[in-house]
Order: structure tokens, then sequence, then C-alpha cells
């Protein structure tokens, strides 16, 4: 079987030394590239040191372009401005590109989708099999229970996250919207404070909290009259983010161009 050859942008951060610890650790994919941003003192580094590993012949660049056109695929935990324009570069390039950054607004989601005509996309805001399993047990006890129980979502993260709700609250937030066939931009309730009166009907409301070194927490709560049920996800590394990442990028080599879900990857 031949060997995927993916380039991890971000490499320095967080996410980026694990997808590259991820990406060494399996077979049938290697690291082709790595890529970091222009004044980063990574770049120069050989990508398996700065990810605590072994040395790999791959030093991070910042040149995106040179990276991408040596790969198969690009696995992207940056932020939406960086993500946006990767996709631009992954379109020029015929290229897979696997996106699990979070946050983006509507212009940046357009500017994806346009890219997805030329290229392979895949984006979640969550790559881990078990989040995207408990998305469709949310949408199916959304759709079972009915108006009578209130739904919430509450996540936590680690005090460096920069965006909230986050990318997997929405996900989930959706699902739910979907089981009771609404629209999540018409039902959601971002912010609760000082005098509200009484929770309206028929919302779904998001709670975030952050402190600590939390990799993410999220649980849907449907709260009816006298009981309550409680729908879960507890990671614990950040390695599950990577293994799905590597998942996609392997499920969409040599498929059509156009935008895709974990929920197309597993098969949901």
């Amino acid at each position: 079987m031949t060997s995927l050859g993916l380039t991890v942008v971000g490499a320095a951060g967080r996410m980026g030394q694990s997808l590259i610890q991820t990406v060494h650790a399996l077979d049938g994919v290697h690291l082709s590239g790595a890529v970091e941003r222009p004044g980063s003192e990574a770049l120069g580094k050989d990508a398996g040191q700065i990810a605590g590993i072994e040395p790999l012949g791959v030093n991070i660049i910042d040149d995106p372009l040179a990276a991408f056109v040596k790969s198969d695929g690009v696995l992207d935990f940056t932020s939406p401005q960086s993500s946006v324009g990767f996709a631009d570069i992954c379109a020029q390039a015929r290229i897979v590109h696997v996106i699990g950054t979070t946050g983006f607004g509507s212009d940046e989601e357009d500017r994806l989708g346009a890219a997805a005509r030329h290229a392979v996309i895949v984006k979640s805001g969550n790559m881990s099999l078990g989040v995207n399993l408990l998305a469709e047990l949310v949408k199916q006890a959304a759709q079972s229970l009915g108006d009578d129980f209130d739904i919430e979502v509450l996540e936590m993260h680690h005090r460096h996250k920069v965006d909230a709700p986050s990318g997997t609250a929405y996900l989930l937030g959706d699902a739910a919207a979907k089981g009771r066939d609404m629209n999540l931009a018409d039902a959601s309730v971002r912010v609760r404070d000082g005098h509200t009166g009484p929770r309206a009907a028929g919302t779904i409301g998001f709670a975030t909290m952050r402190g600590g070194s939390v990799v993410g927490e999220h649980a849907v709560v449907f709260a009816g009259e006298g009981e309550r049920i409680e729908l879960c996800h507890k990671a614990d590394s950040r390695e599950i983010f990577a293994r799905g990442a590597v998942r996609a990028a392997q499920w969409a080599h040599g498929r059509k161009p156009g935008l895709y879900s974990m929920k197309d990857v597993l098969g949901l």
C-alpha cells in the first residue's frame, strides 16, 4: 500500500505536535511537510524534534505551497483566517485539506465552499469518532423526546482556547436542532446575564467554561419535568483528534472535490 504524504500546518503548536506524533506512529501515512507562520522560532528545525520524537528529516518552513505540492493532504487545526488561505492553496495543488479549525464566520465559510469546488475538504468541529457518534445520539434523542424536554449544551476547554462556544458545542447543538427540525441560528441562546426572565420554550442553550488544561468536555442535557437525561463526551488526549484527522485524510484521498464532514468519513 502506498504511503500517504501529509503536511501539518501550525506544526509547532500543541495540536500540530500531536498531529506530527500521530502521523509518525500510524501505518500508511508519513510526514511530508511541516509549516509554521513567518517569524516562528521553530522555522528551520526538524519537525520530529519539535514534536518531541526522533528526527524525521522534515524541516519546518513558512512556505505552504512548497510543502503542499509535495504532499497528498494537509492537516489543519490553526485559525479561521489561516485555514481559508490554506484552502485556496490546497485547491491550487488539488490535494486533500482536513480542517479541524473552529470559529469560522459566514464569509470564511463561503470561501471554503468555493475552494471545495476544486479540492477535497473534510471539515468538522470535532474529529473524534466518539463525538460524531454522540451527535447522532443527540439528534435521535431530540427527535424522540420532543418539546417537553429543554436542551442545554455545556462545554469546557483549557484556558488557551480562543473561540466560544466550541466548534464541538455547535456541532452538538446543530444535531439537536436538526432532531427538532429547527434552524440552530434561530433557536440558540448563547448568553444569559442579569434578569433574563423565564427560559423561552424551544430554545437550545449554551454554557461555556474555560480553565486549566482541559482538552475538551461536552455534555448535552435534556431536562424534562422530574427527570433529566445527559449525553456526554470527555477527551483525555489530543491524540483522538489527530487520529481522526489522519483517518479523514485517508478516506478523502482520491475522492471528488467537495466539502465533506466526519459523518461522511465514518458513514454515519
